[in-house]
């Protein structure tokens, strides 16, 4: 009978282990739920910093973040091979469908910082401002040389983003109107190539985030002749007084949840928001 009795105990003792054992893999499992991050060139830097923030306060929690350009982080939330897409322009409207064919449901959309899209130049430029209109004659190819908008009689050389940018698409929508860029417009991989072959280019100008702009010089843009000219500072962004201002955006797939909803309320707490104002972006209010 005592046989019996150390018998059972022992098969209790051991199950209760294994339901122990197996509680732990399953917490172990949920601490170490990595979270993938694709998308946005211009928001690469500030997603990485998030990231390494998030981590750090939970040791568990992996955060990936990687580039390829907005177009190439909507491509990934409507394939499923991202958990939040960076995007530094909003999702078109076939794009947010095919996203809502996929998974059953809309996209989420949360905007997590703001920016100004800062027009870059040599530091040697003598160009102070320009307006949106001449911004599209330079970039259209009706403008080609820097006398022509007050500076040096000089050839203008162009470098822009390449198409499955989103920064591109603003530009494309906000500045040329949907116009074509001119065929000789120089396409670079990312925000850090534009700022660099400017810097290198006393006859140079591009575009991109302003937290990028090191090595050169903002270029003041006004909306029109009668204008002010305004620079990417946080009070004209968040006023909208700069004519390039934009939002900067989150989508998942979904409403978020576990690990991506905590690191989301993150991103957006006071915390998160002084972390984007510290890499040269301006939080959301």
């Amino acid at each position: 009978m005592r046989h019996h009795r150390f018998l059972t105990g022992m098969r209790i003792a051991s199950a209760g282990l294994a339901l122990a054992v197996l509680a732990g893999s399953c917490a172990q499992n949920r601490r170490s739920e990595a979270v993938t991050i694709k998308g946005s060139d211009t928001m690469v830097i500030l997603g990485q910093r998030w990231a390494e923030s998030y981590m750090k306060a939970h040791p568990g929690a992996t955060i990936q973040v990687t580039g390829g350009g907005s177009g190439t982080g909507i491509a990934a939330l409507i394939n499923g091979t991202t958990d939040i897409c960076q995007a530094s322009r909003p999702m078109k409207g076939d794009e947010k469908a095919q996203a809502a064919q996929r998974n059953g449901q809309p996209p989420v959309e949360t905007v997590v910082a703001r920016d100004g899209l800062a027009i870059y130049v040599a530091e040697s430029n003598p160009v102070q401002a320009l307006t949106l209109a001449q911004l599209k004659g330079i970039y259209t190819g009706a403008i080609t040389n820097w006398k022509e908008v007050g500076g040096s009689d000089a050839p203008i050389i162009t470098y822009g983003r390449e198409n499955n940018s989103g920064t591109y698409v603003f530009f494309k929508e906000h500045v040329l109107a949907n116009a074509d860029f001119a065929a000789g417009v120089q396409t670079l991989p990312g925000t850090a190539a534009v700022v660099n072959a400017v810097a290198a280019d006393a006859k140079g100008i591009g575009y991109g985030g302003a937290a990028y702009a090191k090595g050169v010089r903002e270029c003041a843009v006004k909306a029109d002749e009668a204008g002010a000219p305004m620079l990417p500072s946080k009070e004209n962004v968040l006023s909208g007084a700069y004519p390039l201002s934009r939002a900067l955006y989150f989508y998942t797939a979904k409403a978020p949840a576990g690990t991506i909803g905590e690191f989301i309320t993150f991103v957006l707490s006071p915390e998160g928001q002084s972390l984007a104002s510290e890499v040269g972006y301006f939080p959301v209010q």
